[in-house]
């Protein structure tokens, strides 16, 4: 009878203890994916016989812009690409050149792994950031052209993008001006073109935590196409 007390008690202490240093030990190797931010509608459909909700995830919208070498291209000829954007001025004269530095800085970490990742800038002053001048702003800062476009085009068209589709007002935690959009933040797009996540582009452990969320995406990426190669 003492036994059985005594390997009662043991238990009592074991198990507990035992499953904390499991789930301790299995959540140090766990992933956190970058959580996906704005749906568009929930909708009630049916698979294998069950009726399920699934949710419908923002997506930014196709758009047709001029880059810096004047052509006209959208994000639908990037297809399979992770894209990290911002939006800029080239006469900006306060953070602007900042985010132009780290956003180098981001490519250069990709520089051997370009196949999974482009840059796409927005001008929010298209009126005076023209195709030469963005091309002549991305020399300066000796990006990669081949791998980050600067985009320029009506300004209706760009405001609407940032601020419906890409959401930089709430990602701006002081909100941003409407009439002339001005913010620190880079964007984070899957292959989806979902937002994935933002991040303050003049913070170094925001840009860490940004080229974490890349490979992250890419894992993601990889292993839809290796569950859509098996089931061929």
């Amino acid at each position: 009878m003492k036994m059985r007390k005594f390997i009662a008690m043991l238990m009592v202490i074991i198990l507990p203890v035992g499953s904390y240093l499991l789930v301790n030990s299995l959540s140090k190797d766990a992933v956190l994916m970058p959580k996906r931010y704005f749906y568009d509608t929930v909708i009630t459909v049916n698979r294998d016989g069950k009726t399920i909700q699934d949710t419908q995830w923002h997506k930014v919208k196709p758009f047709k812009l001029t880059n810096q070498f004047g052509k006209q291209v959208g994000l639908e000829d990037l297809p399979g690409k992770i894209i990290i954007a911002d939006f800029f001025f080239t006469s900006c004269p306060s953070i602007c050149p900042t985010l132009t530095r780290n956003m180098k800085r981001l490519q250069d970490a990709f520089v051997k792994t370009d196949t999974i990742v482009r840059f796409v800038s927005f001008t929010v002053d298209p009126e005076r950031d023209s195709a030469q001048r963005l091309k002549a702003y991305g020399d300066k800062f000796r990006i990669n052209h081949d791998t980050w476009w600067m985009l320029t085009g009506p300004k209706k068209e760009i405001y609407d993008i940032a601020l419906h589709e890409f959401k930089a007002n709430i990602a701006q935690e002081e909100g941003v001006d409407t009439g002339f959009i001005h913010t620190d933040k880079l964007f984070l797009l899957d292959k989806d073109r979902v937002v994935r996540g933002w991040y303050n582009g003049l913070d170094s452990v925001n840009l860490d935590r940004l080229i974490r969320d890349v490979v992250f995406l890419n894992m993601e990426r990889d292993k839809k196409v290796k569950r859509n190669l098996f089931r061929k």
